[in-house]
């Protein structure tokens, strides 16, 4: 008689037909699935993604060893299919922390840039850590203006890391948060990524282009998404196809929501459907002539707002 044994494990890797599983020993098994697993309001081309806890008939007879089930997602990331505009793929699922890469300068990242990652990220569930890096390299103009934009998302509630690749300045506090955790990074090409990476972890063999992804912008890949182990027991996804961290199905009206801040004051507004804009008696607009919303985060939600691309694809 075959004995056959249940195990349960992450996904590391997807190739659309096959998922590597990695169970708590280490080990890794290959898998396939049959059948169709629906997840309630997901229209998705993939049923499992990289990041996803399952359980699977493990096939040591040299059988095929089957996923039989998913556990609930806490997060995921979709974007829009590629062949099917009316379907959607998950890219990863599961994740802990996105870690936003931001220099002051050399690449300047903007206001904009990281307000746009951010609205993204509460609309997924995603906790969000942004780290300053290059901080050796700024001059003490520049490095005014970084303690001034800690300052303005410390108040907000999002933690903020200085970090220099060069110096090793905070690499010991982003490894520590990384420990035992799903993570994914983003930021523009040169920020450093990658140079961080190698600083908390020698030896990692990721290329740039694959840890750059994550942009808000970039055309649609068929790249298969990856996750890698890192010494302290967290993971890095690594996948192009990060790119694709655009809004589906997403309304203007919802908007204001995914700004923590205006969160907290937009129910003291006179008008259930306030948009924030021009309406009278707005709290959003009281609270920001009192300093109590800044008025850059403020400004980056209008233009958010009236983007005429924003119900398509806005990042």
């Amino acid at each position: 008689m075959v004995e056959h044994k249940i195990h349960k494990g992450v996904v590391m890797r997807s190739t659309g037909s096959w998922y590597e599983v990695r169970i708590e020993t280490g080990e890794v098994v290959s898998c396939k699935f049959k059948g169709k697993f629906k997840k309630a309001g997901i229209k998705s081309t993939n049923p499992i993604a990289v990041g996803d806890k399952v359980s699977f008939i493990w096939a040591k007879d040299g059988q095929t060893s089957v996923i039989n089930a998913i556990e609930k997602r806490k997060n995921y990331i979709i974007r829009k299919s590629i062949n099917l505009s009316k379907q959607t793929h998950i890219i990863a699922a599961n994740i802990d922390y996105a870690f936003l890469v931001i220099t002051i300068s050399q690449p300047r990242t903007s206001l904009g840039f990281i307000d746009r990652f951010l609205l993204s990220a509460e609309a997924y569930h995603i906790p969000v850590v942004l780290v300053f890096n290059k901080t050796d390299i700024n001059t003490f103009k520049e490095q005014d203006k970084q303690e001034e934009w800690i300052e303005k998302y410390t108040n907000i509630g999002y933690q903020c890391l200085e970090t220099s690749a060069k110096s090793g300045l905070g690499t010991k506090e982003l490894f520590g948060l990384m420990k035992n955790h799903i993570c994914m990074f983003g930021g523009h090409s040169g920020v450093g990524k990658s140079a961080l990476i190698n600083t908390i972890q020698p030896g990692f063999k990721l290329k740039t282009a694959e840890i750059s992804g994550f942009n808000l912008k970039g055309r649609h890949t068929t790249t298969f998404a990856e996750m890698h182990l890192l010494d302290n027991g967290g993971y890095i996804i690594d996948t192009p196809g990060i790119k694709e961290f655009g809004l589906v199905d997403f309304k203007k009206e919802d908007i204001a929501g995914y700004f923590p801040e205006i969160r907290e004051y937009m129910h003291g507004c006179k008008f259930s459907n306030c948009i924030h804009q021009n309406e009278p008696q707005c709290a959003i607009k009281e609270a920001v002539k009192n300093g109590e919303i800044a008025e850059s985060r403020y400004n980056n939600y209008l233009a958010i707002l009236n983007d005429e691309n924003v119900n398509k694809n806005p990042f």
